[in-house]
C-alpha cells in the first residue's frame, strides 16, 4: 500500500460495508420500475420548485435526472415530469420524516414525500401499529443513523483513484470508498453534496447517480423469522406511493454481504 494512504489511513474497497448495506436495503426499494418512476417524478417537481426547470443551472435537478436515466426512466418521462412541475396545478409536495421502533426493537426511519401530510402520518403509523411498533417523535432516531451523501461516478482511463480521494477529502469525503471496476462510489457528510458536486462536474467526472442515504451506526442481528417479520413491514410502508426510503438498522443476512 502506498504510503501516503497508509498516514491518512484511507480505505479502497472493491465492496465496503456501507456499500453492501446501501446495496442490501435499494435491490428490493427500488425494484418496482412504475412506483420507482412515480418516486422519481416526485423528486423532479420537488426540485424544479426549488431550483426551476433549467437543469443546467439547478444542481438539484441535474442530480435527479442523472438518477432517473440510471434508473432507465425514458426522456419523455423526465421531460414531461419537469414541464408538469411548472404547471399552476401541480401538487406541492412536502419532505417529511416518521421515524419509530418496529418489531424486536428494530429502529425504522421513513422519508417521504407527501402532498397531505395528515394521510401519510396516519398511513405511515398504521403500518407502525400492524405489525406492532411505535412511531415516535421528530428526530428522535436520527442519531442511530449517518445521514451521508453518496456519488457514484465512472472512472477515467488512467485515473488516480488515491490522488482524487485526496483531493476530496477538503470537500467532507469520508476516508471509505467502494472501487467496483469502471465505477467508484465516494461518500460524504449530507452538508457537502452540493460542494462534492460542483467539484466533480467542474472536474468532468460523469456522474453515474448521486443521492442522500442513511447508515446505521450500529445493526442489530436478528433470526430468519423475525427478520422476514421487518422485511414484511418494510414491504408494506414502500407500498405507500409517498414513501420515498425506508432505513432499519436490521443487519444485512449473510447472502447480501
Amino acid at each position: 500500500m502506498p504510503a501516503f494512504l497508509i498516514e491518512t489511513g484511507l480505505k479502497i474497497t472493491p465492496m465496503g460495508r456501507a456499500f453492501e448495506y446501501r446495496k442490501a436495503t435499494k435491490m428490493k426499494r427500488w425494484g418496482n420500475m412504475a412506483r420507482t418512476f412515480t418516486r422519481i417524478g416526485k423528486q423532479i417537481a420537488i426540485a424544479v420548485k426549488a431550483g426551476g426547470p433549467d437543469i443546467e443551472n439547478n444542481p438539484h435537478l441535474r442530480a435527479v435526472v442523472a438518477n432517473a436515466k440510471r434508473e432507465n426512466m425514458p426522456k419523455d418521462n423526465v421531460e414531461r415530469a419537469i414541464k408538469n412541475a411548472m404547471g399552476k396545478d401541480q401538487k406541492d409536495y412536502k419532505e417529511m420524516v416518521y421515524e419509530g421502533y418496529g418489531p424486536f426493537g428494530i429502529a425504522v426511519l421513513v422519508e417521504t414525500a407527501t402532498d397531505n401530510t395528515t394521510r401519510t402520518v396516519a398511513n405511515v403509523r398504521s403500518v407502525f401499529n400492524k405489525f406492532g411498533g411505535t412511531l415516535g417523535t421528530s428526530d428522535s432516531l436520527d442519531f442511530m443513523f449517518s445521514h451521508k451523501s453518496v456519488f457514484t461516478i465512472a472512472k477515467k482511463e488512467g485515473m488516480s483513484v488515491e490522488d482524487l480521494i485526496l483531493e476530496l477529502i477538503d470537500f467532507g469525503v469520508d476516508e471509505d470508498v467502494d472501487d467496483d471496476g469502471d465505477e467508484l462510489t465516494i461518500y460524504g457528510e449530507f452538508q457537502s453534496f452540493n460542494l462534492i458536486q460542483k467539484y466533480l462536474e467542474e472536474n468532468q467526472y460523469e456522474i453515474k447517480s448521486s443521492e442522500f442515504t442513511r447508515i446505521p451506526t450500529d445493526e442489530k442481528e436478528l433470526n430468519a423469522e423475525q427478520r422476514a417479520t421487518i422485511e414484511k413491514m418494510v414491504e408494506r410502508l414502500e407500498d405507500d406511493e409517498d414513501v420515498q426510503n425506508v432505513y432499519t438498522n436490521l443487519k444485512p443476512a449473510e447472502d447480501e454481504e
